[in-house]
């Protein structure tokens, strides 16, 4: 069910806060081992576990019944793509961006490329 634009802006917002809160977790050594890194993931509807398992297809079908928008889709992938791990599924997810936004990103490109090296 679609969200009407005040819910979509409340729940955007707290995805970006829950993404700034993993961003932190990142940055340090095993962050996302941590019970919080988990917890944080668990308030979008993924584990660790989940999202190792999930493909790249299944991961954008997620993110988008979760009503990520196409920012906060991208920090997911940045994020993601400091792990060695996840670096398939950040590309996926770039690609994801990319096609169905329907606008072409250099950024988003370069991000690619960067993590294709």
């Amino acid at each position: 069910m679609p969200l009407s634009l005040g819910l979509r802006d409340e729940e955007n917002e707290r995805i970006n806060n829950i993404l700034g809160k993993l961003m932190e977790l990142t940055f340090v050594p095993d962050g996302w081992l941590t019970d919080d890194a988990q917890s944080l993931l668990t308030q979008i509807g993924l584990s660790y576990e989940s999202l190792d398992a999930m493909s790249g297809e299944e991961l954008n079908r997620h993110l988008t019944k979760m009503h990520f928008d196409w920012a906060n889709m991208e920090r997911l992938a940045d994020m993601l793509g400091t792990n060695p791990a996840f670096k398939g599924k950040a590309i996926s997810l770039y690609n994801f961006i990319q096609a169905e936004s329907k606008m072409f990103s250099f950024d988003i490109f370069n991000k690619i490329n960067a993590l294709n090296k």
